[in-house]
């Protein structure tokens, strides 16, 4: 497969490819590619190419065959060659007897190049997945250009869209662990690659960088979070006694916008990919008692290695610190099944799977009323909303209070007039129904959670 796009004028460009591999479908090989380039725009680079080919599996030194490799160096420019590499020992496409891959579906046009000349040359190749050292140093050979992978696109916009003293130390600690193996690998873009470690406080540039200087930064870098999320677990101990909801979902999934509508909040929304990396906390509004707490989480995505995941540990455990997960899905994605999925895989592996959660099918206005009748009995229990429709927001406001109110008790306690004080507390955590008044106190009828009247019959 190959596509060519025009219209560059004064941007930085780049060509994508990706190797479908056996048992991955037409469908989501299309789709994770243009999931990179939207990754790629959000980037800043303007896409020139796509080009895409079907084997058993990646080569091991080019991840392309031969032909493939030289139509896609031609997109850069570079000559398609790696010299001293032997392709005899290293290539795959024609011994692959124990992989169960039909020959028919074999690529066979890919390998003879296109001959077409592009009309732009791009400035990097980007692989919609994970590149090998040894893979890195040919590719790069063969195309003249830098050639980065998913994860290091996904890197770099983690950087560029930090913002708290956490999250720019949690993508400094993923982008050296990243890069380590790499910078002395690239013999293109390592001052562009090491300038970037150094905005964010490395300060070295590839070829200063060194194993234990990586190692001492990386110690350093995790010594300070410690102190960053221990005062993140005292503040989170404070809030165990509120209600918390925490919008869990696919990278633009519309997050943040719903989380804009339920807190009235001024929270950041734009329509690019990572556009949340720290996690921000709002009370839902009209405001009730016991406050809601609502909490935006990191997005997720696919093809997210697992290291980059724990390196935004603090955002997952705000989601395993609610009472209530909304997975949040952008309806109107085709792949928007595949997100979900991949959403509640994370969840799972950190534990999550128990916590009670709804399901928001968001962005419902982009859909057609024909469109939007055909999923409604495939997810009877969602809740089919656009985050711009304010009633469809107070529909799902009320579905919230809903939720917590079923889980409330109601109790009537006696607080003594010299624990006056505890009135006041409990105005902030309960819905006051009654109050009275004798010699022994204040007789109050309430309605809040187990946890709080627990709390109370301690300290009265």
């Amino acid at each position: 497969m190959v596509e060519q796009s025009n219209d560059i004028k004064g941007k930085k460009t780049a060509v994508l490819f990706s190797v479908q591999t056996q048992g991955v479908s037409d469908e989501e090989n299309d789709s994770s590619l243009i999931e990179l380039r939207r990754l790629v725009k959000t980037m800043g680079l303007e896409v020139v190419a796509t080009l895409s080919q079907r084997r058993p599996k990646p080569d091991k030194g080019t991840l392309l065959g031969a032909g493939k490799l030289k139509e896609l160096a031609g997109y850069t420019g570079g000559t398609g060659i790696v010299e001293g590499f032997s392709r005899k020992s290293e290539d795959n496409t024609c011994d692959d007897t124990d992989d169960d891959y039909p020959v028919d579906d074999f690529d066979e046009s890919d390998e003879e190049g296109s001959g077409d000349e592009p009309d732009v040359k791009a400035d990097f190749v980007i692989y919609d997945g994970e590149i090998s050292t040894k893979q890195l140093q040919n590719l790069e050979q063969a195309t003249g250009v830098e050639v980065l992978d998913r994860t290091g696109v996904i890197l770099e916009i983690f950087s560029r869209h930090a913002k708290s003293r956490e999250a720019l130390i949690q993508v400094e600690i993923a982008k050296l662990a990243y890069m380590a193996p790499r910078l002395r690998a690239s013999r293109i873009g390592g001052d562009r690659q090491g300038g970037s470690l150094g905005a964010k406080g490395a300060g070295e540039t590839a070829h200063e960088l060194d194993k234990r200087r990586i190692r001492d930064r990386i110690s350093e870098l995790k010594a300070k979070l410690v102190d960053i999320h221990d005062e993140q677990n005292r503040r989170r101990s404070r809030r165990k006694e509120n209600f918390q909801v925490a919008l869990v979902g696919y990278t633009n999934a519309g997050k943040s916008s719903l989380m804009r509508k339920l807190t009235h909040s001024d929270v950041l929304v734009e329509d690019k990919l990572f556009a949340t990396l720290d996690t921000r906390i709002k009370a839902m509004q009209p405001e009730v008692f016991p406050p809601i707490l609502v909490s935006d989480t990191v997005g997720f995505i696919k093809k997210l290695p697992h290291d980059l995941v724990a390196s935004f540990q603090s955002t997952l455990d705000e989601a395993l610190a609610a009472s209530l997960l909304l997975f949040t899905v952008d309806v109107s994605d085709p792949a928007f099944r595949s997100q979900l999925a991949v959403t509640k895989k994370v969840l799972k592996e950190i534990g999550g799977e128990t916590i009670p959660s709804r399901l928001i099918l968001n962005k419902i206005d982009k859909l057609s009323p024909d469109e939007l009748e055909k999923l409604k009995p495939e997810f009877p229990e969602g809740i089919f909303i656009s985050a711009h429709n304010p009633e469809d927001v107070e529909t799902l406001r009320i579905k919230i209070l809903h939720v917590f109110e079923s889980n409330m008790i109601e109790t009537t306690l006696t607080i003594p007039y010299d624990k006056g004080h505890l009135l006041g507390q409990l105005r902030t955590k309960a819905g006051i129904i009654h109050e009275s008044y004798d010699e022994k106190g204040t007789e109050v009828t309430f309605k809040t959670f187990p946890e709080t009247v627990i709390w109370l019959q301690k300290i009265l």
